[in-house]
């Protein structure tokens, strides 16, 4: 395999190490070209600061990358158990990863070269890939005091809210999971939806969980309904019915998340105007509308983050490193 020259200049560079950043790199490798990925957080970031129990909707056989075997306990993995397999898979492949190092500005270098700028660094390559996931910027409500302490975009572990009064805004798979978790640990849980019914792609194993579980009161829950304003020990939420007042102690707003759009337009990448906000890229080969410019994994769905996951966008390595390889011969 190819080695980088000392001027940092790589055939790849890979935006992102989560699962479909380690297989542009596995790719990348089989493929002998010279790779690195850069990441801002800790490896498989968006992973590690999944909730503690979290459970994957996939089988672990949807998750394997490159036909590595992903062995679990049970069919649908936990999150303990992908950090391990996707951890060994780097360690085992010896990939090359910095952590801890985040892209801040990718611009053209001339002569069909990009330059990539991190906190620590500077790179040049023709090519790069774009998999930074959707997970760092959260969707927020924009109301008054969700700056306040009480309030968290994240949920990580449910014994955190034991015996205290918790509001969950949401109704997707994120939402169920904290309400059900958080009402088993002996909080008091009431749930905040703003349609008329939990979210349909809810997974089909929990849905009955929680609709019974909201059926018999255990858990509260008021549909159609909004926030309308955090207070220090309350929240004002709006629904067909007025105006009304709940005393709270936490407020888990769990609304969803969206990709760095901005981080997008920088570099030159067009979105849709029609509100979906999906980049601009050939689905044959994933390059962007800017030259040597990749997009690989959920980014590729604009808002609508469950479009791609892992077990659909596993595939964008393989063409992404193909047509790479193919310039190169061509």
């Amino acid at each position: 395999m190819s080695t980088p020259k000392e001027d940092n200049t790589y055939d790849i560079i890979i935006v992102g190490g989560g699962p479909i950043g380690i297989a542009c790199a596995l790719e990348a490798k089989k493929k002998g070209l010279n790779y690195v990925i850069l990441e801002k957080g800790t490896l498989v970031n968006s992973l590690y600061n999944y909730p503690s129990n979290m459970t994957f909707f996939s089988t672990s056989e949807k998750l394997e990358l490159d036909e590595i075997p992903f062995i679990s306990t049970n069919p649908k993995p936990h999150k303990q158990e992908a950090l391990e397999y996707y951890r060994r898979i780097v360690t085992s492949n010896h990939l090359k990863i910095h952590l801890f190092e985040k892209v801040e500005k990718v611009e053209s270098a001339g002569d069909h070269l990009h330059q990539v700028t991190t906190t620590k660094s500077t790179y040049t390559s023709k090519n790069v890939i774009i998999a930074t996931g959707f997970y760092d910027i959260p969707n927020y409500l924009n109301v008054p005091g969700e700056d306040l302490p009480k309030v968290a975009h994240y949920y990580g572990d449910p014994h955190f809210y034991a015996i205290q009064k918790t509001i969950v805004v949401g109704a997707s798979n994120s939402a169920v999971d904290a309400a059900l978790e958080i009402y088993r640990k002996g909080g008091d849980v009431t749930m905040i939806v703003r349609g008329p019914a939990i979210g349909e792609r809810v997974k089909y194993w929990v849905k009955p969980d929680i609709d019974n579980r909201i059926d018999e009161g255990s858990i509260k829950a008021v549909f159609n309904a909004e926030i309308k304003e955090i207070r220090e020990n309350d929240v004002v939420i709006t629904s067909k019915e007025g105006d009304q007042v709940l005393e709270n102690d936490w407020v888990l707003l769990l609304t969803g998340y969206r990709p760095n759009f901005e981080f997008l337009k920088r570099m030159g990448i067009k979105l849709s105007d029609d509100g979906r906000k999906i980049p601009e890229y050939d689905p044959e080969t994933m390059e962007s509308n800017v030259a040597g410019l990749y997009l690989a994994g959920v980014i590729c769905g604009g808002v609508e983050t469950h479009k791609w996951f892992i077990e659909n966008s596993r595939v964008h390595a393989k063409m992404i490193v193909e047509d790479i390889v193919h310039k190169v011969k061509s």
